[in-house]
């Protein structure tokens, strides 16, 4: 063993190193250079794209700039008591109840993966519901398309905002209910600056959670990026949106900033020359496109779940917990993304057949399996 040792320190005194990493470090320089770039040790922060200092410095600079541009056009306010707070979602409640019931016109309920919207007053189309998308190619539903602002909406959130000269008076013509349950999302986006005045309204309830700006979402699994300013909001709070906050920056609900069942009802006013559908015929719905005599078709709204008053709270997962759910679970498989994934093509397929049941409707998976879908 002995002989071994001097042999190979011989070899390394000939090569010029007196100790092996000595010689591995010269032989891969770029090593180094590689966690130079990639990290900064003495902060924890990644560095991949900042060739100084002085310039992530100046990223940094620029967010908290942008975030103090987005303060000042926030409002917050609490006027709202425990207890009227309490009325307010026994009064949600029976709004869910109604709609799980088909009590509402086609248009007035639209749903989404732990999230539902419930338009009343004025409605309007977005995101994968039109041919075209893209930001201004929302459009307002035809007159009588979804049902009237409830009274107890007017009575108990829209004149308590009036008194207390947040709103004007005759302000509000559109109220949306949005009903998140756990992890459920909206992601970023800037209410329709071609349909809506300004300021955007809006009251939470349920539970606490957050608003947040300039993030960027990505799928597959869902994941978002840090925002450029993340506001807190409580239950029973009033948040008013203008200026740089509504229409300078996209807002969002991130998964993680929902932890219990929360809703919040948005007040608006629509803009008198906002662009509007026409119902042509029974069951085909277009508007006016700027070019007289082309009309762009929307695409069938999407289906409505079978009545059930418990189903806006029954437990469901996400598609980042799909291939848990694959090995729990051996009832109910879902076929290949390309065609079959989503829950409404699974609905439409065995309503087809003439029978409907829920994915692994059993006692030991009651949880359904639905897959999160880009708003």
């Amino acid at each position: 063993m002995s002989h071994l040792v001097s042999d190979f320190r011989d070899r390394m005194a000939a090569s010029g190193f007196s100790d092996l990493r000595e010689k591995l470090k010269a032989m891969t320089p770029h090593r180094d250079n590689y966690k130079n770039k990639v990290s900064d040790h003495s902060k924890g922060r990644k560095r991949k794209y900042y060739d100084s200092e002085e310039d992530y410095s100046d990223y940094e600079e620029q967010r908290e700039l942008e975030a103090l541009k987005v303060k000042s056009g926030i409002r917050q306010v609490n006027i709202f008591s425990s207890d009227e707070c309490s009325r307010i979602e026994a009064k949600i409640d029976e709004v869910v109840s109604k709609a799980e019931k088909g009590l509402y016109r086609e248009h007035t309920v639209d749903r989404a993966p732990l999230r539902n919207k419930y338009f009343f007053g004025e409605g309007y189309t977005y995101g994968s519901q039109l041919e075209k998308k893209g930001p201004g190619q929302e459009r307002l539903y035809s007159k009588g398309e979804v049902d009237e602002i409830p009274n107890w909406v007017h009575e108990l959130v829209i004149k308590k905002l009036i008194a207390n000269h947040i709103i004007p008076e005759d302000f509000v013509n559109s109220a949306v209910i949005n009903d998140y349950q756990p992890g459920g999302c909206i992601v970023s986006h800037v209410d329709p600056i071609h349909i809506f005045e300004r300021p955007i309204v809006s009251v939470s309830f349920f539970s606490d959670s957050a608003l947040c700006f300039g993030c960027k979402f990505q799928f597959k699994p869902i994941r978002v990026s840090e925002p450029v300013l993340y506001l807190p909001v409580r239950r029973g709070s009033v948040t008013v949106l203008s200026g740089y906050a509504a229409d300078g920056i996209t807002h969002c609900i991130r998964p993680q900033d929902i932890k219990e069942r929360r809703a919040v009802i948005i007040l608006r006013k629509t803009k008198p020359d906002a662009p509007r559908l026409e119902v042509k015929s029974r069951g085909d719905t277009v508007f006016r496109a700027s070019t007289p005599g082309r009309h762009q078709i929307l695409k069938a709204k999407r289906s409505h779940r079978k009545a059930d008053p418990d189903a806006a709270h029954r437990p469901r997962i996400l598609e980042m917990d799909k291939e848990e759910n694959r090995r729990s679970a051996g009832v109910w498989r879902p076929r290949r993304q390309s065609i079959s994934s989503s829950e409404n093509f699974w609905r439409r397929s065995h309503e087809a057949a003439g029978s409907y049941e829920e994915p692994g409707n059993n006692a030991a998976n009651s949880a359904r399996k639905v897959k999160m879908r880009r708003h």
